[in-house]
């Protein structure tokens, strides 16, 4: 079955090219993250209506690229939630009225849900049940994930998402945005770094919390900025370490505490190359098999969203 996956919750609009759910056609991304760096954040006028000026040419190069014509596509399926309302709605009344032209089923997705799939294109892909981390500039979710259908949401951030702190850090030394890759980019660089922030455990529960070690970084920088020791670069990397060894912490908790031994992440933070380091060396220590997406698919992503809805079209059913 051929799939064409539409995806425009935030400022990515995406379109791919997906056969049989793990076969990834193409997948073309237009992103306008330049035309929101100068506000320091998102600007949802300015996402819904570069979403307009690009869907059709993104959805035409995605077949092109895979080489398919519109008649070929069997399924649609469509980021329907979370997300920009005005974004969501320039995706979700394409996919109604391509759908409408061409008589072919529409699915609607939970995107958030999806960026767990972007794992099942590898050639070893994760088996149920798993442990699932969502991490993103809006959401930081555990999941238990039984099958396809099922997402028990086991914790998630009673405050900032994990991406979201990453921006604010950013900001508050100056750094630009997304804070994320500069943050990550620039803490590969400092080494023997002592200066060290603590972060909100939340014992005995599967939540985050970012709000609090945002905010030690900024009580740190107003009171050290003038000193000449000052370093931008040690602080980043120590409120990196601070998130990371937080994500860490929890999604191995999970996995331990239900007895499961697969933990799969998903979301735009799981590119975080400290993250996917650390990650990596206590699953292992932990006897635990840990699943990255390849890095292009962990930002948001039309494939991953026509994966996960051609294996909800496979039963008729519904995410719940």
């Amino acid at each position: 079955m051929i799939t064409l996956g539409i995806e425009t919750s935030c400022d990515e609009t995406s379109a791919s090219v997906v056969k049989d759910g793990r076969e990834v056609l193409s997948n073309v991304v237009a992103s306008s993250l330049n035309l929101h760096k100068k506000f320091g954040g998102i600007v949802p006028e300015i996402a819904s209506r570069a979403h307009l000026e690009s869907i059709n040419f993104v959805v035409s190069q995605a077949l092109k690229e895979s080489k398919k014509k519109l008649k070929d596509i069997n399924l649609i399926a469509v980021t329907s939630d979370p997300g920009l309302i005005g974004s969501l709605l320039v995706g979700v009344s394409f996919a109604r009225a391509l759908s409408f032209a061409l008589r072919k089923p529409l699915v609607e997705v939970d995107h958030v849900k999806a960026h767990l799939y972007a794992s099942f294109f590898e050639k070893s892909a994760p088996r149920f049940p798993f442990v699932g981390l969502v991490i993103s500039g809006g959401h930081t979710n555990l999941y238990r994930v039984n099958n396809f259908f099922s997402f028990k949401l086991l914790g998630t951030t009673l405050d900032d998402a994990a991406g979201e702190a990453f921006d604010k850090v950013a900001k508050i030394l100056d750094l630009g945005f997304p804070g994320g890759p500069i943050i990550d980019k620039i803490s590969a660089k400092v080494k023997n770094n002592r200066l060290r922030f603590n972060y909100s455990q939340l014992p005995g529960t599967f939540n985050f919390s970012f709000s609090g070690l945002k905010t030690a970084v900024l009580y740190y920088v107003n009171k050290n900025q003038h000193k000449k020791d000052f370093s931008p670069k040690c602080v980043a990397a120590s409120f990196q370490e601070a998130v990371v060894d937080n994500l860490v912490e929890k999604s191995i908790f999970a996995c331990k505490k239900l007895r499961i031994r697969s933990l799969v992440l998903g979301g735009g933070v799981v590119a975080n190359s400290r993250l996917r380091t650390k990650l990596s060396q206590e699953a292992e220590y932990q006897d635990i098999k840990v699943y990255f997406p390849q890095r292009n698919l962990c930002l948001d992503n039309a494939a991953m969203v026509a994966g996960l809805g051609f294996q909800i079209s496979k039963t008729g059913g519904a995410i719940c």
